[in-house]
Formats: C-alpha cells, structure tokens, sequence
C-alpha cells in the first residue's frame, strides 16, 4: 500500500492528517497536490459514512510535503481492529514521525459550545469491548504528549483560533448516546464523545509516531440540551468551522518537528 502512495505521488514527507466527518477542507490549502482515491490503493477499504470522501491528498503546506486521509473507518460500518488501524500501520510503513488525528464529536459540557475545537489530552474507552470494567482516564505520555499540546496552545495564539482540552470517550455506536449514557460518560470524566480515533491514538504510540487528536464539537451530546441528534447537525457545524479548523490544524502542521 505504501509503494501504491509513493507510485502516484512520490511522497516521501513525514508529517500526516486524518481528517474526520466534514473536516475535509484542509487539502484545499495544499500546492502541488496529487488526489490518490482508496480504490486505487489495493487492499484499502472504502469509508461509507456521509462526509468521509475515501481519498488520500499529497501536497505541500510552506514548502513540506503532508499527507492527508480525508474519511477514516468506524467499527459500526462492520470493520474490525486491524481494519480501523490500518491506516496508521499505513503512515507507519510510508516513515511518518507526526499525525494529527481530527474528528467530529459530541460536546459533554455546556461552556464547550458547538464549534469549539478541543485538542485531546486524555480518552476514555466507552465500547467496553475489551470487558465489562470501568473505563479509566488514559493520559500516558506515549499517547498524549504535553509538548505537542503546548504546541497547539502555542498555534492556537499565534492564528486567533480558540482550541480547548479535554478527555475523548469512544463509543460503538452508530447509535447515539441516550441522556443517561451521556450522564454516566460525564460522571466518569469526559468532555466529548464519539465513534473513532481512540483506536488509532493508540496505534500511533504503539508504533512509535507521535500524534494529537483534535475533536470538532460540532453538537451538545444528548440530554445536555432539548436538541434532538442528527448527523446533518454534524456536518453542518463542520462546515461553519472548517475555516478555522483548517487554519489551526495547518498551523500545528507547519510548526512541529519531527526531527
């Protein structure tokens, strides 16, 4: 698969973005790029949730080459582990040191407003795949590195964008969350919810490469207002954002060193 990457584009950079439901926009900032569909990748699967296109941008960004994955793969559209983490065993072949991992999620708290962006400094696994056991804050350092989120703060003043931190929980789905699993989530610890991205934090660290999550809170998880749920909702508020999105994360991109 990588030799597939490296025959269409001739990438050879080191830095990565996976980009989440309607967080698509940022290769609109790439010069000198080269769109590689999934399908043109043997062996890639093919998201099929509503704004995940399924297509890899190579281009530069300052003058560095990026790779961009827009659309990921949930357990709930049927895959499995080695599935959901194959395109972090991906950028791990092509020899990427640094990922920002995005999606979009559900806010746990009301001064987190829709439109706040919030790095991830900590998760939660809610999908109780692994038993029965309660969940436990993860914050190791392999996962969540405190420079990379000094960096972002850093990022984050230097281009006006406002980013928050907090703790992801990952849940199943493609259900969303009733008031009281929201209400239990809460008591637990988390700020924000969602369906993916803990299993590739945490294939990143096992692999070495170092990685940030940045949620997109694009609705108030449920029971938190009297809004009832949609994935409409989801994307719409991406939308709005995506500019601002697009400028941080763009800005993290430029600013870190893999060396």
């Amino acid at each position: 698969m990588a030799g597939s990457i490296r025959s269409y584009s001739g990438f050879q950079g080191k830095k990565a973005v996976i980009l989440g439901s309607g967080l698509g926009s940022l290769p609109d900032q790439f010069e000198n790029k080269t769109i590689i569909p999934y399908e043109k990748v043997p062996g890639y699967p093919k998201p099929s949730v509503k704004g995940h296109s399924g297509e890899f941008v190579v281009g530069t960004l300052n003058g560095e080459e990026i790779l961009a994955a827009k659309g990921r793969f949930h357990y709930y559209e049927g895959f499995d582990f080695s599935e959901i983490t194959l395109p972090i065993r991906l950028l791990h072949e092509l020899g990427i040191s640094f990922v920002i991992i995005t999606n979009s999620a559900g806010s746990l708290r009301k001064d987190y407003h829709p439109g706040t962006l919030m790095a991830m400094n900590g998760h939660l696994d809610c999908t109780f795949i692994e038993g029965p056991e309660l969940p436990t804050i993860n914050k190791k350092p392999r996962f969540y590195n405190s420079e990379i989120l000094a960096l972002a703060k850093k990022c984050s003043l230097e281009t006006g964008v406002q980013i928050k931190e907090g703790v992801y929980c990952w849940t199943l789905g493609p259900a969303y969350e009733t008031p009281d699993e929201v209400k239990f989530i809460q008591n637990l610890g988390g700020d924000a919810v969602g369906m993916s991205t803990v299993p590739e934090i945490k294939m990143a660290g096992e692999l070495g490469i170092s990685s940030l999550g940045i949620s997109c809170l694009t609705n108030y998880a449920a029971g938190i207002t009297k809004n009832s749920l949609s994935h409409d909702e989801v994307i719409e508020t991406a939308d709005k954002v995506k500019n601002q999105f697009s400028k941080l994360v763009a800005k993290i991109l430029i600013e870190e060193d893999t060396n």
